[in-house]
């Protein structure tokens, strides 16, 4: 009789699919469930904004087109520093009066931004941004 011999049965290795999976569902998990911002060491509120709210009466209306045309109550005004030297001797007295700035919903903050600064920098510290919510 011929015997065969059979190689003895190695023993199989350990997979480590399972551990793969356990990693990968603790890395989604994790991600959904942690920040990924920086924290402030201090108590931050950020504005809240109102909808529905009827506009201050009263005051100016700054305008600010797509291609960075300006208006003031209505009327074109030809630069900045023509807008800030209508504005200026408004600004000056006891109660300065509330700014109103209709920008286009195209113009970037970095065009927005500056002209805030330069309202508050002459006076003019009540400065509102009209918004209109998006059509659902």
């Amino acid at each position: 009789m011929i015997r065969l011999h059979r190689p003895a049965p190695r023993p199989r290795p350990d997979t480590i699919v399972a551990l793969i999976d356990v990693v990968f569902f603790l890395l989604v998990f994790f991600m959904l469930v942690g920040r990924m911002d920086a924290t402030a060491p201090f108590e931050v509120r950020p504005p809240v904004a109102g909808v529905g709210e009827p506009l201050p009466g009263g005051g100016l209306t700054v305008s600010l087109g797509q291609a960075g045309q300006l208006a003031l109550d209505g009327r074109p005004i030809a630069s900045r520093e023509a807008l800030l030297a209508a504005l200026r001797p408004r600004a000056g007295g006891g109660d300065p009066p509330k700014v109103r700035i209709n920008a286009h919903a195209s113009v970037p903050l970095r065009e927005l931004l500056p002209l805030v600064t330069a309202l508050e920098g002459i006076g003019l510290t009540s400065v509102v941004l009209v918004v209109t919510p998006t059509p659902p």
